[in-house]
């Protein structure tokens, strides 16, 4: 009997699973059967962006936290495949921080060329995932939609690449229920427009809350007002813009500080993160971590310690992106094909302690960023996956946070260099400020559109 292969999830981190085994079939390898589960019905994960929040056409939550405007927060240059590079996709340079559209684009190009659309079911939503101790197999269980029923197939191994970016992290903060604006969480954040000529209430100070601020700004916001736990964000904010600590209550229209300030709000959103959760698996296989550099029980951050033929992909806080993502997919390719052999628990135990031993030492963002970038640099020098310049990725990460600090509502008009094909960007045809028209064809024309267009 043929190996079989179960891979929940069609978004980057499933897509890099089929491309690493396509990409040894066609070296001439025997590969396993493989079947990738995903329950939208196009793939793309995060990147398919959907319009719906709260359930979906089938009743499932929706999984996307995708809004319209989103625009690259980073340097396609610090996610470019190694394997599939923007230039080859585009057939001539773009700008370094393309919207949402044009990323999702250049996802679908790569696994389009290598032909692995037909080892995904649409619309079919993992609901159980059992391991059996004698058999050696999993039974994944689940849910098609298509045509209305619920079957079970077992694998010898299975990959857990859902993302945990869908399930949000929603806290409770005095006088919700009497406030008499909306609430939401970044999840269900679709479109920026909504808040126009409002004042709004960003909770948190990470990326979400940057991003979504900045494009509430963009889109003509009265203000923002956003707050944090430990530390404010620092950039150098417009005027419409102020940083308080933490929120403590709210009543029907104003919202109370730490520092005993208030401020009449229209709404708040909630910029507060998101859970690891797996509701589809038992507890003898379901990673119960915070948002970090290094989750515990996951050896060189892909192996299940307890029963390492159940892998995680992108697991990991995320400095690094698609090509992490890509250098995890070719490393699980090459064990369950038996190119790379394991060790014993006790010693998989060992080298993730020391891992989380380097983790819990880092204190700045650069030392974040090399951390991280050295654990792919250990994974792609055991496999075939296309070598790339990992020194100058963290380079241009420092140039980046550099950027935000310059021109926190400028720094998307900066142009870097490919580390795969050394090609520099090219300036977006419109300032990201006056960019109103975040679609793939505004984007790819030669010449602004009015910003009337939208």
């Amino acid at each position: 009997m043929n190996t079989r292969v179960a891979i929940i999830g069609a978004g980057p981190c499933g897509l890099a699973q089929l491309r690493a085994f396509q990409s040894a079939a066609a070296k001439g390898a025997a590969i396993p059967e493989l079947v990738c589960f995903e329950k939208q019905s196009d793939w793309g994960g995060m990147w398919n962006y959907t319009w719906r929040t709260g359930v979906d056409e089938h009743g499932e939550p929706v999984h996307g936290s995708m809004y319209r405007y989103l625009w690259s927060n980073g340097p396609k240059e610090c996610l470019e495949f190694a394997d599939y590079t923007f230039d080859e996709h585009f057939g001539r340079p773009i700008g370094s921080y393309p919207p949402r559209e044009v990323l999702w684009d250049y996802i679908k190009g790569r696994v389009e060329k290598a032909g692995v659309r037909d080892y995904i079911r649409f619309n079919t939503a993992v609901r159980q995932v059992s391991y059996d101790e004698t058999s050696g197999l999993f039974s994944v269980t689940v849910q098609d939609h298509s045509n209305n029923r619920v079957y079970t197939e077992t694998f010898d191994y299975v990959v857990n690449a859902c993302g945990h970016f869908s399930t949000p992290n929603t806290p409770y903060f005095e006088g919700f229920e009497r406030f008499g604006g909306r609430v939401l969480h970044a999840h269900d954040f679709r479109d920026a427009l909504e808040f126009k000529d409002k004042d709004i209430l960003v909770v948190g100070s990470s990326y979400s809350a940057e991003d979504i601020g900045s494009q509430c700004y963009k889109y003509g916001a009265r203000s923002i007002t956003s707050c944090y736990r430990s530390a404010p964000m620092g950039y150098q904010w417009p005027q419409n813009w102020e940083e308080k600590p933490l929120l403590q209550r709210v009543d029907s229209d104003t919202a109370w500080f730490a520092d005993g300030s208030h401020k009449r709000i229209d709404a708040i959103i909630l910029c507060t993160g998101y859970q690891h959760h797996f509701p589809f698996l038992p507890d003898s296989l379901r990673l119960i971590t915070e948002n970090r550099l290094w989750p515990l029980k996951l050896y060189k951050g892909i192996f299940w310690e307890d029963n390492p033929k159940f892998l995680y992909l992108g697991m990991q806080d995320q400095w690094y992106s698609f090509n992490m993502f890509d250098a995890q997919a070719w490393y699980a390719r090459d064990v369950i094909l038996g190119r790379i052999s394991l060790p014993g628990k006790a010693e998989m135990q060992a080298e993730n302690q020391a891992w989380r031993e380097r983790e819990e030492k880092l204190q700045t963002a650069q030392e974040m960023f090399e951390f991280q970038g050295s654990y792919i640099q250990h994974l792609i020098d055991a496999t075939d996956y296309p070598s790339f310049d990992i020194q100058a990725v963290n380079e241009t990460f420092l140039a980046w946070k550099h950027d935000k600090y310059e021109d926190i509502m400028g720094y998307r008009n900066k142009c870097y260099r490919s580390l795969m094909t050394g090609t520099l960007a090219t300036p977006h045809h419109t300032p990201w400020l006056d960019a109103l028209d975040d679609s793939l064809e505004a984007y790819l024309q030669e010449t602004p559109r009015l910003k009337s267009a939208v």
